[in-house]
């Protein structure tokens, strides 16, 4: 690993430290809703007097779990269930009704139901497991962006498809707690929670769509105090169920919170996902600040208000790319972006209006969801040793891609556990690269019909939306 790799994160981390604090996304991490049931005594039996962030009220950080408690929680397991559905109608109104560029969201201009998911958190004594199964759209579109299962045999995209968490592990009664856990975790890097019903926002910006939702490995939570975690990783790869080379990926949060209404996360990761490359290797610092700046929730007008932003600087070096000030022979791979929101809640936290966009470059393309149907660079699943399209979108080192978005929307908060959110989202990129009105499939938008060989994939520079969700959490 070359110096530059070392000092980003350090710098980036000693910048933030003294001005912010660290958090952790509440359903990756002992929070409020499953803290009494994931630290124990020496007797096996739940621990209130030390518990991480014990005490704090997150729910209204973005990428949280905004239940003030589970009605599933029993001494040995809490329960949890969820759904997502939504409609998006799209302004280009691409004729195959088919999304371009999303991890939210796969179909146009219909209903739909991204995601359904039940499980829960295990616990006997100190030992610990969680479970969550996942069903809907979000089963093909996240797993689609994984190649590293056309490395070998047995279709690991199709074997891990319907579960989003599996890992178990251990707790250990050392500080403010020691958790130890092997399988199938939730990623921090972006701070959106995978989960859209922890989200302020639908249709999440680059930073957090184009980064992993997902890690397989080991972690080793640390809570060295009530406000201070530190947690190292050794997994598989980036977003990978599988490893692409002979390293694995190796990386760490660092979650520091001293209030509730402060935090702030570093998450850093090295490895080498480049298939069949092992000497290009692959360096990501995320960086995220969280602010509640108001907050009166008896209130019947502005009863809370928050702001988050997210900074992420990355970089693939070596294999033929080096990371800045390349050239025509060895071109510049590398990922810098940045999100900011800011949220404000209404008439005792039941309604709420969110703003906010960002922006990334990324040339080499390393990081960019591929457009799919006829657009798709992917493997071929029926013959991996062609492209899933017929017109793939490029991706060779050094391809330039920028782009920006801004989003608005309004939700609707009854209780705890439902979500209605209208959002209107617009992204545009500096190369046509979201779904036309021609769509990615066909003339008539059926994969059925047989390409004549004038017809090419409708890629466009720019895409507005408007998303109406239904998000349910028990």
């Amino acid at each position: 690993m070359n110096k530059l790799a070392f000092a980003i994160p350090v710098v980036a981390l000693l910048a933030v430290i003294p001005n912010a604090v660290c958090g952790q996304t509440a359903s990756n991490d002992t929070a409020h809703v499953t803290a009494l049931s994931s630290v124990y005594d020496d007797d096996g039996e739940p621990s209130t007097t030390k518990v991480p962030f014990g005490g704090y009220d997150l729910t209204w950080q973005n990428g949280s779990d905004r239940r003030d408690r589970s009605v599933l929680q029993t001494k040995y397991f809490t329960g949890s269930f969820m759904l997502d559905a939504n409609y998006t109608y799209s302004f280009n109104n691409p004729i195959d009704n088919t999304v371009v560029g999303s991890t939210a969201l796969a179909r146009n201009n219909e209903l739909q139901v991204s995601f359904v998911g039940f499980g829960g958190d295990f616990n006997y004594k100190n030992a610990r497991g969680r479970l969550m199964t996942q069903f809907g759209n979000r089963a093909i579109v996240v797993a689609r962006n994984d190649v590293s299962p056309y490395r070998g045999q047995y279709k690991l995209a199709d074997a891990y498809r319907y579960v989003s968490e599996a890992y178990a592990g251990y707790h250990f009664n050392v500080l403010y707690g020691i958790n130890v856990d092997a399988g199938l975790f939730m990623s921090y890097l972006g701070l959106n929670s995978y989960y859209q019903v922890e989200n302020w926002e639908y249709q999440a910006s680059y930073t957090s769509d184009n980064t992993p939702w997902f890690f397989n490995g080991v972690r080793v939570q640390i809570f060295l105090s009530k406000t201070l975690k530190i947690e190292p990783w050794i997994i598989n790869g980036w977003q990978s169920y599988g490893k692409f080379n002979s390293m694995p990926g190796v990386g760490a949060n660092i979650t520091w919170m001293p209030n509730e209404s402060l935090k702030l996360l570093t998450n850093d990761y090295y490895g080498t996902d480049a298939a069949g490359l092992p000497e290009r290797k692959r360096f990501h610092s995320d960086n995220s600040f969280l602010y509640r700046y108001y907050n009166h929730p008896q209130s019947t007008g502005i009863s809370r208000a928050a702001f988050s932003s997210t900074f992420d600087i990355g970089f693939e070096n070596g294999g033929g790319v080096k990371a800045f000030g390349g050239d025509s022979a060895t071109p510049s791979q590398h990922f810098i972006s940045g999100m900011i929101y800011n949220r404000i809640w209404f008439n005792h936290n039941k309604f709420a209006i969110t703003v906010g966009g960002g922006v990334m470059t990324n040339p080499g393309r390393y990081l960019v969801l591929y457009p799919t149907g006829e657009a798709s660079p992917l493997p071929n699943p029926s013959d991996p040793t062609t492209t899933e399209g017929k017109y793939p979108f490029s991706a060779n080192p050094g391809d330039k891609f920028s782009a920006w978005d801004a989003s608005a929307n309004f939700d609707w908060m009854p209780n705890q556990s439902l979500t209605v959110r209208l959002e209107y989202v617009h992204r545009h990129s500096d190369v046509p690269y979201f779904s036309g009105r021609g769509g990615v499939t066909s003339p008539n938008g059926y994969s059925t019909q047989t390409l004549p060989p004038d017809w090419r994939p409708d890629l466009v520079t720019s895409e507005d939306r408007l998303i109406l969700a239904i998000l349910f959490r028990l």
